[in-house]
This record gives C-alpha cells, sequence and structure tokens, in this order.
C-alpha cells in the first residue's frame, strides 16, 4: 500500500470505475476532476484507448478469443483494485448500455465492493434504474448519486 502525504495539503485521489464501453466518457470526466484539484486514475485500457485513439472494447476484450489471455484479464482487475484501495474515493461512470439506464457491471460492482469494505466514499454519475439487478447492494453501501454534477463530490 502507498503511504501518501495525508497532510492539509494532500491532494484528493479518486478514481473512477466503469465498463470498458464508458471510457471515452471516463477520460472527460477526468479531465474535469482534475480542473477541479484532484488527482484522478483511470483503468490502464482508458490510457491505452486514448494514446491509440482506438475506443473499440472488442479489441481490448482478447480474452474471449484466446482463454490464455485471461491472465491480462486478471492482471488489469489487479492494477484497478489497488488504485480503489489507494485512492480517497471512487467515482462509478454508470451510462447506458444494453438498454439499461445506469450500467453496471460485474466488474464495477466489484471495484465498489473493495471501496465499501475499505471504507471509501462511493459516488455514482447516473441514477440507478429502479428493479437494476445490484440496485439494493448499491444502494446499501450507501453509494451518493451525484446526478452528473461534479460539484457533488465531496471528500
Amino acid at each position: 500500500m502507498s503511504y501518501r502525504n495525508q497532510g492539509p495539503n494532500h491532494k484528493k485521489t479518486i478514481t473512477i470505475c466503469c465498463s470498458a464501453s464508458f471510457y471515452k466518457s471516463a477520460l472527460e470526466i477526468e479531465k474535469n476532476l482534475k480542473k477541479m484539484g484532484f488527482h484522478v486514475k483511470v483503468p490502464k485500457t482508458a490510457r491505452t484507448m486514448k494514446r491509440t485513439g482506438n475506443f473499440k472494447v472488442e479489441d481490448y476484450k482478447t480474452w474471449f478469443a484466446n482463454e490464455k489471455h485471461y491472465r491480462l484479464k486478471k492482471n488489469l482487475m489487479d492494477d484497478h483494485f489497488k488504485k480503489v484501495i489507494e485512492s480517497d474515493a471512487i467515482l462509478v461512470v454508470n451510462n447506458e448500455k444494453k438498454g439499461v439506464k445506469g450500467y453496471i457491471g460485474g466488474n464495477v460492482l466489484m471495484e465498489m465492493v473493495i471501496a465499501y469494505h475499505y471504507k471509501k466514499p462511493i459516488f455514482v454519475w447516473n441514477p440507478i434504474e429502479k428493479g437494476f439487478q445490484f440496485e439494493e447492494e448499491i444502494i446499501g453501501m450507501g453509494s451518493k448519486i451525484i446526478n452528473r454534477d461534479l460539484l457533488k463530490v465531496k471528500i
């Protein structure tokens, strides 16, 4: 674990968690959070997408075609879990996907559970659709719905 300076001048760190389908949005949100004075961590693949200009998710999820590539998936998960643990809070970007408003997938739910376990504030970009399969758990973790308003991110 990283032991950063936690003094009065400590720059708060937010880790953005989201489906790979939302990485372009996450990078825009990152810019705005940085303007607000936060240090921001995003998934490693989001950085690769930005660098290459290729945001086609299927080009990165190679483990579906080759099972040996699941070690890459594991490494990406481990890397992002570490970012969640080392941050002061997380922001879940949950846009519409597969016809579901406020979509949160299994991997992001795991990241939220880690943040919850480590007592990190959990901010959620969009409201959770009524009846969404993880609605009960997301609300039960004390997640704060910010309705796309970054000024509601208070750490």
